[in-house]
């Protein structure tokens, strides 16, 4: 009965005219950017952070939750249509669903891509509805010691997950928990890692450094590689619907990527990506009938099954934000950034204290779901013409946005500065191989790790055992190093890699 009570209050605060017009804009954004090659969920929403200071809190969250999922649906698009996937999340739809363009079943991928990301975004916003209440009382049980162990998990789980090297992934965590160090000491009150420059004793700005690694690198990183002329197939999408045996082959593989991404979005360091990957490589393990379209040659399940499972993927992620105040990747780490700024302590407070925007936002999921069905399938026309838009205008114009954003953060060119020196990190990151988005959880993170060990020693006056002593956190520190040593074990570290190749 309370679920719908809660249910009910949420669908009243995002039917408001103010934040469906805000769920609206967040879909459209977050198609928009997953259709253009280059531009990510992350870098859109690290670009927006500034807005938010002039928005409410319910509007400005809901525009940012539609441009993560939205951005799941706009990528397929162009994965299916020209081979390139306009989101990472959408690389393993590109293997099959191109091939099903090729082939003229266009129209078929499409439509499989869009239904079954519809359903497993609802079946993601009922799984958000009906865990984060009992996962916000749990979490009113833990202290100092739990969030700390909880928080050590997150960064190894995010770790392992990580797509690519260990070592590096490895190295991005600690950079970031290092550069989350320059700031005022929480307990004696003196900067520290400041080197005397006065904007510095604050902290570097997350928004500077989210916008300088994955605005500005990722605008350099595109405009190194040479134009590609791919063939689109505009011409070939009609026939949007489905055959009664694509029905049939897709049906199991929307189930199946539904309930995996709704497990894996919730992992540290998962969500849609992760999720998307997995399900490919179980599609590929299953058995299918007779006669089936090889992987790889345009079976409609290695469309479906990875569309479903980034949707619901990206949906769940939110529950470790909402319920624990705990990021689960990058998008998350960003959405904190965005709660934070708006003065509201993510955790499991946020529920009792503000119900109104908790279910608001759960409830702003289905309205913006529904959105993007429409918006994706029969306007998919509109969508594929704007990657006629060349990248010496479009770039340009991102990078000018970016700037403008940066410099109202605090009305400083310090912050632009900052985030200008990102940019050229960012651009490191990509040469050398590294995926940035551990840094980003390391930086936010580092500051309440380091805030919640102290506590905890303080209330056990130095005594270390405190961590082992109490049994949540304990569960949560054998569960990260057994973390470490099953991921360590030969057959798993091939499997991991064969798994992320699979992708490729």
């Amino acid at each position: 009965m309370d679920l719908l009570n809660n249910l009910a209050l949420g669908f009243g605060v995002a039917f408001t005219l103010t934040n469906v017009l805000y769920a609206f804009a967040g879909a459209v954004l977050g198609t928009l950017i997953g259709v253009l090659p280059g531009l990510g969920p992350v870098a859109t929403i690290a670009m927006l952070l500034p807005s938010v200071y002039a928005l409410d809190a319910t509007p400005a969250l809901i525009m940012l939750a539609g441009i993560y999922y939205g951005a799941q649906y706009g990528g397929s698009t162009t994965a299916i249509l020209i081979n390139v996937p306009g989101e990472a999340s959408s690389v393993v739809t590109a293997i099959d669903g191109y091939k099903m363009a090729r082939k003229g079943r266009a129209g078929p991928a499409l439509a499989s891509a869009g239904l079954g990301s519809f359903f497993a975004g609802c079946v993601g916003t009922l799984v958000i509805a009906a865990f984060a209440p009992p996962l916000t009382e749990l979490a009113f049980k833990f202290g100092p010691a739990e969030y700390f162990s909880l928080m050590a998990l997150g960064l190894i789980g995010a770790v392992v997950l990580a797509s690519g090297s260990l070592v590096k992934a490895i190295a991005m965590i600690i950079l970031g928990l290092l550069l989350g160090q320059v700031n005022t000491d929480v307990i004696s009150g003196v900067p520290r890692y400041s080197f005397d420059i006065p904007e510095l004793t604050d902290g570097i700005d997350f928004v500077a450094i989210a916008m300088g690694v994955f605005g500005f690198g990722e605008i350099i990183a595109n405009l190194s590689k040479p134009a590609e002329h791919r063939e689109v197939f505009t011409r070939d999408v009609k026939g949007l619907w489905p055959s009664a045996q694509d029905f049939k082959d897709m049906t199991p593989a929307v189930l199946r990527g539904t309930a995996l991404g709704s497990i894996l979005g919730v992992l540290p360091g998962g969500g849609a990506l992760l999720s998307s990957f997995a399900s490919y490589t179980l599609e590929k393990k299953t058995r299918g009938r007779p006669g089936e379209v090889p992987f790889g040659e345009g079976n409609i399940r290695g469309v479906a099954g990875p569309e479903s499972a980034n949707n619901a993927g990206a949906q769940t992620s939110f529950i470790p934000m909402l319920t624990l105040g705990i990021p689960p990747n990058a998008v998350m780490a960003l959405m904190v950034g965005a709660m934070t700024i708006k003065g509201i302590q993510p955790g499991p407070q946020v529920m009792t204290s503000d119900p109104q925007l908790f279910w608001g936002l759960i409830a702003s999921m289905w309205v913006g779901n529904l959105m993007l069905i429409i918006l994706n399938l029969p306007l998919i026309g509109i969508w594929i013409k704007l990657l006629t838009v060349p990248y010496r205008i479009l770039y340009p114009a991102i990078l000018a946005f970016c700037c403008i954003g940066l410099y109202t953060l605090n009305n400083n060119n310090f912050d632009v500065f900052v985030g200008a020196l990102f940019g050229f990190v960012g651009l490191a990151f990509y040469k050398l191989g590294c995926e940035p988005a551990p840094l980003l959880l390391g930086f936010i993170l580092g500051p309440m790790m380091e805030e919640n060990l102290r506590r905890a020693l303080l209330l056990s006056r130095g005594d270390w055992s405190t961590f082992v002593t109490r049994p949540l956190s304990a569960g949560l520190l054998i569960a990260a190093v057994l973390m470490i040593v099953i991921v360590s074990l030969p057959a798993i570290k091939s499997k991991r890699e064969e798994a992320f190749q699979d992708a490729d």
